[in-house]
């Protein structure tokens, strides 16, 4: 073979062999970017950030109606005790994260002159008992909040405030009712706190002073309550309001509960007709859903007739839901454990779980129970009584 002949095929068989090679890395460089590819979906192919579940409880009691057999009985040497009248069901105050009370008698002290029936003022220990009982929360909106005038609210407000007790409902001053009540707690759901009553027995709010006391009035409350949503993740309106001693709410409370509901109120806490009335959930506006109790009742009063020596401690839970940046606020899981006000002689009065009573404590105690049972439950079968 002539050289020039040998020189042509060195040269082609090197030409198909650096083809063969770079073919090889185009290949290789093809799996490559298919598999960076695939990495790369895998990474766009995040897991979507699961919705954050916080909730709260709240324990709700009615009337502290503080007659003067009450604060008798609690009178001791260096003062006035009103502890072991609540011992027995401050365990089930205690275990909320929130716990609110109607106190329905201003606590002016004693220096302004003690005080019962038709124009009250009670012992600074009835607020110091609450707040060592678990209570957190008070109304003191109601028809007794200027039975001793603007002097017994400020001894009464200065004293919420030195016990660190959040109040609402009566003011020291205008600037002091402009500041919403919003109780922010540990889990990072707040709560806000409105109180109104119908009126104050006759007796006139002085002139410019309309801080003294919230009087029911739709326009004022409407208001109130959309800064009250626009602040707190929910809302718990306390009304004092209703005929006294009817076990069943009138007409005007439901129209005023509904006016809340349409509104956006999430809890109604009733008050003043001194007995039990049902629990019920009322639709609002948009299908919101209100829980309410019309009737509180009293929690601890002298007042001796059967049914208005029976209160309770109301329960339910608030749970918030944080998704996509968005928050929604639901109310569930309402409980009810009833009490009754035991006493002997008009002494010796003590908050006692309905549940524990015996047969010598009061005569069919278990029939009693029930009843109660029945009667707070007849809009809500499926209302749980705490009995633990």
């Amino acid at each position: 073979m002539e050289r020039s002949q040998l020189v042509w095929i060195v040269l082609l068989l090197a030409c198909l062999l650096l083809s063969a090679c770079t073919g090889n890395e185009q290949e290789t460089l093809k799996d490559a970017n298919h598999h960076e590819s695939a990495d790369r979906g895998k990474e766009i192919k995040t897991k979507e950030p699961e919705a954050s579940h916080k909730e709260i409880t709240l324990s709700a009691i009615g009337d502290m109606l503080i007659h003067s057999r009450v604060y008798e009985d609690a009178r001791t040497d260096d003062g006035f005790n009103f502890m072991p009248m609540l011992e027995k069901v401050k365990p089930y105050l205690n275990d909320s994260t929130i716990a609110f009370a109607n106190q329905e008698t201003m606590i002016g002290g004693e220096a302004l002159g003690l005080s019962s029936y038709p124009a009250f003022n009670s012992p600074f220990a009835v607020g110091d008992a609450l707040k060592k009982a678990g209570v957190d929360v008070v109304s003191i909106a109601n028809n007794h909040t200027l039975d001793r005038g603007e002097k017994a609210i400020m001894n009464a407000t200065n004293h919420w405030e030195k016990i660190d007790m959040m109040y609402t409902g009566a003011y020291k001053s205008e600037a002091d009712r402009n500041k919403l009540r919003v109780y922010e707690t540990d889990e990072g759901i707040s709560v806000a706190f409105l109180a109104y009553t119908y009126g104050t027995n006759g007796i006139p709010v002085p002139n410019g002073k309309g801080h003294l006391v919230n009087l029911i009035d739709k326009k004022v409350m409407s208001k109130r309550i959309e800064k009250a949503k626009q602040q707190a993740d929910a809302v718990v309106l306390s009304l004092h309001y209703g005929p006294q001693y009817e076990r069943m709410p009138s007409a005007g409370q439901k129209d005023l509960v509904q006016f809340a509901a349409n509104e956006g109120v999430d809890v109604v806490l009733g008050h003043h007709p001194h007995v039990l009335q049902p629990i019920d959930w009322v639709e609002g506006n948009n299908g919101h859903q209100t829980l309410v109790a019309y009737s509180l009742g009293n929690f601890l009063s002298g007042q001796d007739e059967f049914y208005r020596r029976i209160g309770g401690i109301f329960k339910f839970s608030i749970e918030k839901t944080m998704e996509n940046g968005e928050s929604t606020v639901k109310v569930k899981e309402p409980k009810f454990m009833p009490t009754f006000v035991k006493f002997e002689n008009r002494a010796n009065f003590q908050v006692a779980p309905m549940h524990q009573l015996t047969d010598d404590e009061l005569e069919n105690a278990k029939g009693h129970y029930q009843d109660i049972n029945q009667h707070m439950s007849r809009w809500m079968p499926e209302l749980e009584f705490i009995e633990e």
